[in-house]
């Protein structure tokens, strides 16, 4: 079970109510907009507008420098290489400055690196094959802002670059005769927050000069596609991106897109959908073989080409999710072997031939499963180690990273997502050197969140609701689906679906029955019972059936309502803090009638099947966290329970048993010095 601390947003309402009545927008509506930062009349007026809207792709630093420097390879017939990135804001960043420049009679071709034989970026290898076939002008897309000596070597040959990325750069830009991208410190841009496929668009837009109708037609399903697979903001222009991209897709897709929609034709795609359907598969042959397939997917115009290379995206991200199933059971084999791995604030799992397209994707669902920064690593035949990490809000991966130099060879990241690499020698050191620094910089762990929009009765679940949610559309990073909190229903039942992967639970409050479906939630390892009490955080969509909408409720999280997340999150750092640190106090004992009233418990029900998470919160009122897991400790060693994984079994034991005489209590004992 992973425990996320619900946090509620909070809005001025009557500042919501008088921009309701200005735009004419639902009270509860205009709420959330408010809650959600959104107070202004002027970002109230941009958010709901519907017209199309853009600034000026001059406003770029180099914008002008950039042209120039395309236009006059153009105009000398110089070959031209765009170098792209294998991800889906790379791919699509490619399709769209290749399909231009071959558009306006260009001399071009495209590259992009093979993430196994080559990792992200420039480098030399590449540059030579590309200078080997009389290139002239090389332009990044997706990358290169930190490709400062690659950019000396491709001037050192003769050829010129220019930079389109959307990365953070650092002090030092390459040397290139335009470097365009948002977070260049000299931009006077308002908003910074572009993907790849987003700058790649203002630079057609610059080159273009006019006819930005016919751009938009033409590219902005492909920018929002880069834009929704990137998970950038889907604020400011991006919005406009996404929503005009999806009305594009939806009305008048290009042959590529048409080939993936017909799979469902008469669905209409939200951006939630081309996030989880469409994306992951142009990502799949980037991780898994190599991107020019997406590549060729996406600008191919021939229906019949079209489906049989979409085949190939389906194919690779079938062969994505088997390595990923297969990487996910080694480490939890792993962790059930040695428990400590996740104890440390910063989890790091190493494995031998862990595929380095797959092992970012792990870490993702290890941070989801344990609620800590997450570092998978694979090692490969040489001994030199990639890992990719994920982090949790608050907590700088990439900092954390940083502080151990002295164990690695590279790196590169931002604050919630990194990428290492170092010798697999070093592993040990770099564990404990990352988890040294995760406790002198961080006294308390930064929770897991889930942001809640706010409380809702069940009375207010209906098509109505759906219909003025609308207004928020199109979602994503920045902009979520709304997340509504329900408080104190009465666990009817839980059905199993989809032979017991997902559950379906009905719920009462005061003569209002709810159904909520749970996703991804085992019938089998759901630890709620018929009668419990239980808050909610859902969200609601329509499902259209037989002709007919219907009203779908989906809980993304479910817990007691007599559930404290604020207590449980200080008690469980305190035993984590003993854990790294051996400093102790009373309050992590566990008295004898508090080990009593857990045996008792747990015996009661022959055992608890649903971990020590779900069972500390059936007892919160009457122990600690650690008082918990001492007394489970104890329990064990004394052969009275095993535990194994998230299953707390009762042994039958025929001696008298003296807890205080566990080595695990009299350590504590030890450690709180009892007078």
């Amino acid at each position: 079970m992973s425990v996320k601390k619900w946090v509620m947003r909070q809005g001025d309402k009557t500042l919501a109510n008088n921009l309701s009545e200005k735009f004419n927008i639902d009270p509860f509506i205009a709420y959330l907009l408010v809650a959600r930062g959104i107070d202004s009349e002027l970002a109230f007026s941009e958010f709901v507008c519907e017209s199309v809207k853009l600034i000026s792709p001059y406003v770029f630093k180099d914008m002008d420098k950039a042209c120039e420097a395309i236009k006059q390879a153009m105009r000398e017939n110089e070959k031209i290489c765009v170098f792209g990135d294998y991800d889906c804001d790379g791919v699509t960043s490619t399709a769209i400055l290749l399909s231009f420049l071959q558009k306006e009679g260009a001399d071009v071709f495209h590259y992009i690196p093979s993430r196994e034989g080559e990792g992200y970026g420039l480098n030399n290898s590449a540059i030579d094959e590309i200078a080997a076939k009389g290139t002239k002008l090389i332009i990044t897309v997706d990358n290169g802002i930190s490709a400062i000596e690659e950019a000396e070597y491709i001037y050192s040959l003769g050829m010129k670059l220019v930079v389109t990325d959307h990365h953070q750069p650092s002090q030092e830009l390459p040397r290139a005769q335009a470097v365009v991208d948002p977070h260049r410190k000299d931009n006077e841009l308002e908003f910074r927050d572009y993907c790849g496929a987003g700058v790649a668009f203002k630079l057609i837009c610059a080159l273009s000069g006019e006819n930005i109708d016919e751009l938009v037609d033409e590219y902005i399903d492909l920018v929002a596609i880069g834009t929704i697979g990137d998970v950038v903001p889907l604020v400011n222009e991006n919005r406009v991106f996404v929503r005009e991209g999806l009305r594009r897709i939806n009305n008048n897709p290009r042959t590529a897109v048409k080939a993936f929609k017909d799979i469902n034709a008469d669905k209409v795609y939200s951006a939630n959908d081309i996030a989880f359907q469409l994306c992951p598969k142009i990502n799949a042959v980037g991780r898994m073989s190599h991107a020019n397939a997406a590549v060729d997917f996406l600008m191919s115009s021939d229906y019949s080409s079209c489906c049989e290379k979409f085949k190939v995206l389906c194919s690779e991200n079938t062969n994505r999710q088997e390595e990923e199933k297969s990487i996910l059971d080694d480490i939890f084999k792993k962790i059930a072997k040695r428990p400590e791995l996740v104890s440390n604030r910063v989890i790091v799992i190493e494995g031998e031939g862990y595929h380095q397209g797959v092992v970012g994707i792990v870490a993702s669902h290890i941070v989801e499963k344990y609620s800590k920064p997450a570092i998978i690593i694979g090692i490969d035949e040489n001994g030199v180690a990639r890992g990719s990490a994920r982090s949790i809000e608050g907590f700088n991966i990439f900092e954390a990273i940083g502080s151990c130099k002295e164990d690695i060879i590279q790196y590169g990241g931002h604050p919630l997502a990194a990428g290492v690499t170092l010798e697999a020698e070093n592993i040990s050191l770099f564990t404990k050197h990352i988890n040294e620094y995760a406790l002198n910089e961080y006294e308390i762990m930064p929770p897991q969140k889930l942001t809640v929009d706010c409380m809702l009765s069940p009375y207010y679940l209906g098509l109505d609701l759906v219909n003025n949610l609308s207004v928020l559309e199109p979602y994503g990073a920045s902009n979520p689906q709304a997340v509504f909190r329900i408080n104190k229903m009465k666990l009817v039942s839980v059905t199993p679906m989809s032979e017991g992967k997902h559950i379906r639970l009905e719920l009462e409050k005061r003569g209002r029955t709810i159904r909520v479906v749970k996703f991804s939630s085992p019938y089998d390892e759901f630890p709620f019972s018929q009668g419990d009490f239980l808050d909610l955080a859902v969200r609601v969509s329509d499902n259209l059936f037989n002709g007919r909408r219907y009203l779908s409720v989906q809980a993304l999280d479910v817990r007691l309502s007599s559930a404290d997340d604020g207590r449980y999150f200080e008690e469980k750092n305190d035993y984590e803090l003993y854990v790294q640190t051996k400093k102790a106090d009373k309050s992590l004992y566990p008295s004898r009638e508090i080990s009593a009233e857990i045996y008792r418990y747990i015996s009661a029900l022959g055992g608890y099947n649903f971990g020590i998470d779900n069972l500390y919160f059936r007892l919160q009122s009457k122990l600690s966290y650690a008082q918990l897991i001492f007394a489970l400790r104890a329990f064990e060693e004394s052969s009275l329970i095993s535990i194994k994984g998230e299953k707390i079994i009762i042994n039958r034991v025929n001696k008298k048993v003296n807890l205080e005489e566990t080595q695990v209590l009299r350590e504590l004992k030890e450690r709180i010095s009892f007078e």
